[in-house]
């Protein structure tokens, strides 16, 4: 709302500019210039004709429910800092996120692999435990709930329809909001639903992320009806995630995983293992069936203007590039143009070719690209996209579980005696390559010295170093090298 910004709430918060809007409120970019930090802050929105007894229950509403996530302390979901009222209006102060979420990526980027999909599905199901520990309940989790950070966090946002059971909500007893396909379907029934709702919308939403859909295609009423009376498609991808998102998204709630076990089983997908998922059956109630009743008035409540379903929709995915299969060596040498190595570089330099690879350097500065292979295949370019995927999977274990002190010497650019380093922990990329890494290393300081991206297109591993003694911060040091690989990344698909 254009009138609010530039406003100061409670003296402290002024607002700056819209993130975002959505069928609760609109989310402001914030300054607390109290502690001078940027917020986020949530106006909820009042309908319009409300009577003075609706709107001070709907700010009691939103005051409880903020208290609610107040107490929810996890790294994985959002902070909530504040909650006032002002202009008779409630507003919600959160912690400031960078990143995007899953949705806008998933549109952008396309689907992820299984092992991201398991990584991102352990931190929010770590967070769906926390809130139940608390008697909190999401409701809405889905792809634009997810937000992934710049620094690697995966966050679940906007617990604004959340509620304890003991809670009114904040639209009352006799509305659903969400977004068909993502609401579970004894919450679409009717039924308040409890943790195991907030399982199968989990399952939905990784269904999306490994599959670039949705588990039902169609119009709302469609996918409504759909999700009453059909179970999921399954998803393409065989393994054992595919059977833990079925097992997810069990129409019945007797029949889905607990919680914890579900989390174990993601973290062990998520570290390269291949756990063995039955899903057993339901005891002691049989299957439920909706009348058409039930159907029909579900059905009709989100074509009608008064409806009692709220509903939002996702972006959809975009499809990802289709990745070459090297069926020879390139010259690596092409991947980076004298234009991008002046840039990277801060002055010219040839392309020297070594053993798989090709490095650019000058005093104090150089990248190095490099095809790597396994001990089961010498050459490089002779490995298949499966194989591929399993020598990256197994790279990236390596880093997170390995040695974090490192030496380094790089003569050519004048390093010329061993640097002892500490190695990062990795850090996913979504935006080079089908999958990639990477880690930094650090001196005895704290200053960043070198940037490594591991990353997979097709059926090549490649590793890029790069160092720039003259680069005058850390971050500009990280953007620079992963710009570099990105720009790798286009040049070797024209090369395939």
């Amino acid at each position: 709302m254009a009138d609010s910004m530039g406003a100061k709430l409670a003296l402290r918060y002024l607002l700056l500019r819209p993130l975002g809007h959505g069928g609760m409120g609109t989310v402001w970019l914030a300054r607390d210039e109290m502690l001078d930090r940027e917020v986020a802050v949530k106006e909820v929105r009042i309908p319009e004709g409300s009577d003075e007894r609706s709107r001070a229950e709907l700010v009691a509403r939103v005051m409880r429910e903020a208290e609610v996530m107040a107490r929810l302390r996890h790294p994985a979901i959002i902070a909530v800092h504040d909650v006032l009222v002002e202009d008779g209006r409630p507003w919600i102060v959160m912690e400031r996120l960078h990143g995007r979420n899953l949705a806008d990526e998933l549109a952008a980027r396309g689907p992820r692999l299984p092992l991201q999909v398991a990584s991102i599905g352990a931190f929010l199901l770590e967070a769906l435990v926390a809130a139940h520990a608390h008697d909190v309940q999401h409701r809405d989790v889905k792809p634009g709930n997810v937000f992934l950070t710049n620094d690697d966090r995966v966050v679940l946002t906007d617990f604004g329809i959340a509620r304890s059971p003991d809670q009114p909500t904040l639209t009352g007893a006799s509305q659903v909001i969400g977004t068909p396909g993502f609401i579970a379907p004894e919450r679409l029934a009717g039924e308040n639903g409890g943790p195991a709702s907030d399982l199968w919308s989990l399952g939905a939403t990784l269904f999306v992320a490994l599959e670039g859909v949705p588990p039902y295609d169609g119009s709302p009423a469609d996918v409504i009806r759909a999700t009453l009376t059909q179970d999921p498609r399954p998803p393409r991808v065989a393994g054992p995630l595919a059977s833990l998102l079925q097992w997810l998204m069990a129409r019945e709630p007797e029949a889905r995983p607990d919680a914890e076990i579900a989390l174990g089983l993601l973290r062990q997908i998520a570290d390269g293992e291949s756990p063995r998922i039955t899903a057993p059956q339901p005891i002691g109630r049989p299957p439920r069936r909706w009348t058409p009743t039930v159907l029909l008035a579900v059905a009709a409540a989100v074509v009608s203007a008064a409806a009692a379903i709220l509903v939002t929709r996702e972006p959809v995915p975009a499809a990802r590039p289709v990745s070459p299969v090297f069926e020879k060596a390139v010259d690596l040498c092409k991947a980076l143009s004298p234009e991008q190595v002046t840039r990277f570089l801060g002055a010219p330099a040839g392309g020297r070719a070594s053993e798989n690879g090709c490095e650019w350097t000058i005093r104090g500065a150089g990248v190095e690209l490099t095809a790597v292979t396994d001990s089961d295949t010498p050459d490089p370019w002779s490995l298949n996209p499966g194989s591929a995927h399993e020598l990256f999977a197994a790279l990236e274990r390596q880093q997170i579980h390995g040695t974090r002190d490192v030496e380094w010497i790089w003569y050519e650019i004048g390093i010329e005696d061993k640097q002892r380093m500490t190695r990062s922990v990795p850090r996913t990329l979504t935006d080079v390559g089908d999958e990639a890494f990477s880690w930094n290393a650090a001196n005895a300081e704290g200053r960043v010295r070198m940037i490594v991206v591991t990353f997979r297109l097709g059926n090549l591993v490649a590793d890029l170093h790069y160092v720039n003694l003259r680069t005058g911060s850390d971050d500009a040091l990280r953007q620079a090298g992963v710009e570099a690989a990105r720009s790798a990344v286009t040049a070797l698909r024209g090369l395939g």
